[in-house]
């Protein structure tokens, strides 16, 4: 038994499909409508005005692109930082591009939908029909559907900030421990030279009868002690250079430096209370999503097809009611509480992060300078030991034990500047600072 369609539906339905085609604009594809052909500068005007809108309504993506980098142009840092953002591949690039076309479909949704409406009549007849429904009264879901999707739009703008920044941090921590080890072999490799100097002068001793053959010993296993430490920095240089070569569209072996980054953690929100904050909105109008698809809505629809043409006002509600249905409003409700309890706790924790990193600034600072007197005051004692031992007051151990003491105190100082260093920039990125919210 066949099927039959009859033309007239057919019409309606083939007319109906080519007036929408024309309203489509652009394709995924890049393909242009003939019905609206545009030029890609009005593309991409088009574009540029509706991210404008974007950050004029929205808070967060207005304090997000009004963010500067703390690395000051043309320092080191800026210098690693710059090539390393440029090979970026910024997956979460992606997901805001996909949230930004939710949130612009999601703006039209208060339009009337039009689709095809068949039904199977009878065995023989199928017709063909073509609805149309406008929602009259909805609880305020339309609304609702509208601020979820700018709230996810903000909470992707959020990400893909963290991401950048987070990219950024990984890069200087792997330049920091490259300069860090490449400093460090400078010093042993100074200490190693001293330290064969000291090696020749007890094996002429020994030569000569006057010291024993264990102070030679113990001086060569020394020496042993730095060409492995030696080895290791060099090794330690190459893997970190290596990795961050691997992140940068251009070798990076030859800058060198520290840059001195002045951060403060009043500067800027937080990014994580950023995102717990549009994860709260998006939370919250979730849930009043979900609350008006428990209450009765209504809408009107209207009919056009073989059969004639009508108009209706239905009421109904997306769910059915039944006895959970108050515990399930209740829940609702409850989950508004938690967005934003969830934002305090996410708030309370970034405060304890930052004064964490705040203390700890302030403590290496002084520890950097306790280090750099300690360190002079090793090479006073290393400078007055070797004079009494020209003058035959001193043994060769003697200086030996004092220039160890010299050369650690000179390790630690290298460690400790570089330990600073990285806390600032970890601070930074905390903040979202370690690059431009514009260039994002």
């Amino acid at each position: 038994m066949g099927q039959r369609v009859t033309t007239k539906g057919l019409l309606v339905v083939c007319v109906t499909s080519l007036s929408l085609a024309g309203c489509m604009g652009t394709s995924d594809g890049g393909e242009v409508s003939r019905f609206l052909a545009k030029s890609p500068e009005a593309v991409a005007s088009g574009e540029a005005t509706a991210r404008q809108k974007e950050a004029a309504n929205s808070q967060i993506i207005t304090a997000l692109q009004a963010r500067r980098s703390v690395l000051p142009a043309g320092s080191a840092f800026d210098r690693v930082a710059r090539p390393v953002l440029a090979a970026n591949s910024r997956a979460a690039e992606s997901d805001l591009r996909s949230a930004r076309l939710r949130a612009a479909a999601a703006s039209k949704n208060w339009l009337p939908r039009i689709g095809p409406n068949i039904s199977l009549t009878s065995l023989s007849d199928v017709v063909a029909q073509i609805l149309v429904e406008q929602v009259l009264f909805d609880n305020g879901r339309k609304k609702a559907e509208r601020a979820f999707a700018a709230a996810d739009v903000e909470a992707a703008a959020v990400t893909l900030a963290d991401d950048t920044n987070q990219r950024v941090l990984t890069a200087l921590g792997l330049y920091l421990d490259a300069a860090e080890a490449r400093e460090r072999v400078a010093l042993e490799g100074r200490t190693m030279k001293d330290m064969q100097h000291f090696e020749w002068i007890m094996n002429e001793r020994v030569k000569g009868g006057v010291s024993d053959m264990s102070d030679l010993n113990v001086i060569r296993a020394k020496l042993a002690e730095i060409r492995a430490t030696l080895a290791a920095q060099q090794e330690a240089a190459s893997t970190a250079l290596a990795e961050l070569n691997a992140m940068s569209v251009e070798p990076l072996n030859m800058v060198e430096g520290l840059t001195d980054v002045q951060v403060n953690a009043t500067t800027a929100q937080p990014l994580d209370v950023m995102l717990a904050e549009a994860e709260r909105d998006r939370d919250i109008a979730g849930a009043k999503i979900a609350r008006a698809g428990f209450l009765p809505g209504v809408k009107a629809s209207g009919t056009l097809g073989d059969d004639g043409s009508g108009i209706g006002v239905n009421v109904g509600s997306d769910q059915l009611l039944g006895l959970g249905t108050g515990a399930s409003l209740k829940a609702i409700e409850a989950e508004k509480e938690a967005a934003s309890r969830r934002v305090a706790q996410t708030q309370e924790d970034t405060d304890r992060q930052l004064r964490r990193l705040g203390q700890r600034l302030s403590a290496l600072a002084r520890q950097v300078g306790e280090a750099a007197s300690l360190t002079a005051q090793a090479k006073t004692n290393l400078d007055l030991f070797q004079q009494q031992y020209d003058a035959g007051q001193r043994q060769v151990m003697d200086v030996v034990g004092v220039y160890e003491t010299f050369a650690a105190r000179q390790t630690a100082a290298v460690g400790l500047k570089y330990e600073l260093a990285l806390t600032r920039l970890e601070m930074a990125r905390t903040l979202g600072l370690l690059a431009d919210g514009s260039q994002i």
